[in-house]
């Protein structure tokens, strides 16, 4: 996390910001512990660009965080494998929707551990799907970037969405002609057999609704995505979100907490925008 967000989660205990970043300052330097070493790391990735020096840290719990978490009965979400900066991304994505959460009282954030925890599984799930081109069917793993909920309180008591996220750097292509590559298109199909054919409810044990949340770094890209969904679902479809977020486009730049993604509407394929802050029909 950027030091923005941890200042911002920690704002209800701490009365000076100076002193609150002495306090990350402490914790990454002091190695003289009860678990023998400091609690936080700075990743290396981070200073990977020429004006480094000028953007604030981020910071990333180190073994010594896990073992003292343990101890307390807590636990972290285990790293996702592949790129540092795609990881980054989805957890700015993430803690931005909960930070945002947390500023209102008829919404509440259910994060990944705890949807997991209750469903007994991992966040894989084989989906069954045709290659356009040549009608072969395949088994392919879907593994969203993270998953999480919003639980509404509403006058008629709780009510519940999930969220798969993909956060997309434009890394992959948004077709291809090798069916085996990973695309947008290939995702298209993949959701459409997880969500449309409830995949995701017999996954992760849910009755409510999940919708997907696509943000990309690029406007360009985004409109490629949502005109490759639009001509997959000329009526339009419901679940597949997107968004901008352009602080994880080139040169690389830590964002402060971006509360826009709970508050302003996301976009989709031939359908009018969806808020995710609100329950009412969309």
């Amino acid at each position: 996390m950027p030091t923005s967000f941890l200042l911002e989660f920690s704002r209800h205990i701490h009365k000076s910001e100076k002193r609150a970043k002495e306090r990350l300052a402490d914790l990454f330097n002091e190695d003289n512990t009860p678990h023998q070493g400091p609690y936080l790391t700075r990743p290396p990735q981070q200073f990977q660009t020429i004006d480094s020096r000028y953007q604030q840290l981020v910071h990333d719990i180190g073994q010594t965080a896990l073992s003292a978490l343990k101890e307390q009965g807590l636990s972290a979400h285990p790293k996702q494998s592949g790129p540092w900066l795609h990881s980054f991304m989805v957890s700015c994505i993430t803690a931005s929707v909960e930070l945002a959460c947390r500023q209102r009282d008829d919404l509440n954030y259910i994060p990944q551990g705890a949807i997991i925890a209750r469903a007994n599984t991992i966040l894989r799930w084989p989906t069954e799907i045709s290659d356009p081109n040549s009608g072969s069917t395949y088994t392919k793993d879907l593994l969203p970037d993270a998953v999480f909920g919003l639980e509404h309180q509403t006058d008629s008591g709780s009510r519940f969405r999930f969220f798969a996220v993909e956060a997309d750097r434009a890394t992959e292509p948004a077709s291809s002609s090798n069916f085996h590559r990973k695309s947008f298109e290939r995702h298209l199909l993949q959701y459409t057999e997880y969500i449309e054919h409830g995949g995701y409810s017999e996954h992760l044990n849910l009755t409510a609704p999940m919708l997907v949340l696509n943000v990309t770094s690029d406007s360009r890209r985004m409109e490629k995505m949502i005109s490759l969904t639009q001509e997959r679902f000329p009526a339009g479809n419901s679940y597949q979100l997107f968004a901008k977020w352009d602080a994880f486009a080139t040169p690389f730049k830590p964002p402060k907490p971006n509360f826009s993604l709970l508050r302003s509407p996301w976009a989709r394929a031939g359908l009018a925008p969806f808020e995710l802050q609100s329950y009412r029909g969309q």
